[in-house]
């Protein structure tokens, strides 16, 4: 019979990526690892910033954001407990390319980047769930630019709240006007009717940045299909569905 992970262990286990790698090569980890808390609205690293720590979230949720002119945004990613930020250290990267802002206050393990790329290079394991997870990132961003250049802003907002459903395994969250407009690269008044448009169809509630999804087969329908193709995405990192 096994014997149940010790509590360190299992605290950092509530990430997936460090989840999946042999107990043994996590524990050789273990002392570079910090349990964090992040709060709402947290900025973790701008574009230009060096890398210097890298998060693997256990309950909290961050957004990544593309910046353009140092105010123009658009929401390209998120990342839960199915991944990390500070993915591209494995591609050779010293800088980071986003904004990233805590959606989700929780719990994090954070390790010195330089940590890291010591682990990467002499871990073959860790290699390859972090090549899988950039992969699925860069599939999903490229998926999320497309949704921005082609869908109307009901069918991307359906997408973005499908999304986070997934990673926050609820359908019960809070999302102001304001982070929604950075998100998709709109004006608030935008949010507001589609979301006002979704509600009317029954298929969210929508109040004070409040959102409950009344209907998830109903919000998947008014979604575009690039919902399904990021949630495909997702899945192949090991990201837990949510019926």
């Amino acid at each position: 019979m096994n014997s149940p992970a010790p509590p360190v262990v299992a605290e950092h286990n509530a990430n997936l990526l460090l989840a999946a790698l042999p107990p043994e090569e996590l524990a050789r980890m273990l002392p570079a690892l910090d349990h964090v808390q992040v709060e709402v609205g947290a900025v973790l690293c701008e574009p230009g910033d060096p890398i210097r720590h890298i998060y693997f979230p256990h309950d909290c949720l961050i957004s990544l954001m593309a910046v353009a002119e140092g105010r123009m945004t658009l929401e390209v990613g998120q990342v839960g407990r199915e991944g990390m930020l500070g993915a591209t250290v494995a591609l050779g990267h010293d800088v980071t390319q986003v904004r990233a802002v805590v959606q989700r206050a929780g719990s994090a393990s954070r390790i010195d980047a330089a940590h890291l790329r010591e682990e990467f290079a002499r871990n073959p394991s860790l290699q390859r769930v972090l090549y899988r997870y950039t992969d699925s990132l860069l599939a999903q961003a490229i998926q999320i630019a497309v949704c921005s250049r082609y869908h109307v802003l009901e069918a991307r907002l359906a997408r973005s709240l499908l999304v986070t459903r997934d990673r926050l395994h609820s359908d019960r969250f809070h999302l102001t006007h304001e982070f929604l407009a950075h998100a998709l690269g709109v004006r608030r008044v935008g949010v507001t009717k589609a979301a006002s448009a979704l509600q009317q169809h029954g298929l969210i509630n929508y109040s004070r940045g409040n959102i409950e999804i009344l209907d998830p087969a109903g919000l998947a329908a008014a979604a575009c299909t690039c919902y399904e193709i990021v949630r495909e995405a997702g899945a192949g990192i090991g990201a837990p569905a949510f019926a």
